[in-house]
């Protein structure tokens, strides 16, 4: 073999080499993105297991809500005031301020109903009302600013109606309004994972993208042709 024949054979195993090289670094990369892919979408299908269950449970709840029976419990509770706060009342209503911290204070002691700081009065002659809604129910409560006559009415709709507004985020406050945006993040990112997992092994199943437009297409279709 001659010289230039040896250097042709050395060149091309040289090649070869590195060829195989540049797919095996490929093969790599592509290993650790999935590994990294399929470790996001099993956190994040652990996180939000609980949350998706739920509210799958309550979108079939939600969707046939009047068909549930509901047995409504009405609890009420009367209380007076006690003299020496009648005035700090008077003044607030004088200026349709807040209700003072020791008023709420003797609130929640006397009729055991926790009255947040934010919580708006609505002031009329003689009369102080307050709007207590809360997840699956209602409440009120009204007090005399002269006789000192509180009087508080809640009204519980049970378990489902709860779980039903927890879906809706309806009078849950803010920490539960935070905890919905995280829960969508988290349901975003399960979804976009699997959307990359079904890309990366679609080729081993034909039916992988005509379900994935199924999904997209009869909902689609629903709404054009039955929601008006």
């Amino acid at each position: 073999m001659s010289t230039s024949e040896r250097l042709g054979v050395s060149a091309a195993g040289h090649d070869a080499a590195e060829a195989r090289a540049r797919a095996r670094r490929k093969a790599q990369r592509r290993a650790g993105f999935l590994r990294q892919i399929m470790r996001w979408h099993w956190i994040s299908a652990a996180i939000c297991l609980i949350g998706m269950l739920l509210f799958a449970i309550t979108g079939i709840t939600l969707n046939h809500a009047g068909a549930i029976p509901a047995n409504p419990r009405v609890t009420e509770r009367t209380a007076e005031l006690p003299a020496k706060l009648l005035p700090l009342v008077q003044a607030a209503e004088a200026e349709e301020a807040a209700l003072p911290q020791p008023v709420r204070a003797w609130i929640g002691e006397a009729l055991q109903v926790r009255v947040p700081a934010t919580t708006e009065p609505e002031w009329s002659a003689g009369e102080l009302y307050l709007a207590l809604p809360h997840p699956g129910g209602d409440a009120w409560l009204t007090l005399d600013t002269v006789a000192g006559e509180a009087i508080y009415e809640r009204t519980d709709r049970g378990v489902v109606a709860y779980l039903n507004d927890l879906h809706k985020g309806r009078n849950t406050g803010v920490a539960w309004m935070w905890f919905l945006d995280l829960f969508a993040i988290g349901c975003v990112v399960f979804c976009l994972t699997g959307l990359i997992l079904l890309q990366l092994h679609a080729h081993a199943r034909r039916s992988t993208w005509p379900l994935v437009g199924a999904g997209l297409i009869i909902p689609l279709l629903l709404a054009l042709l039955f929601i008006h």
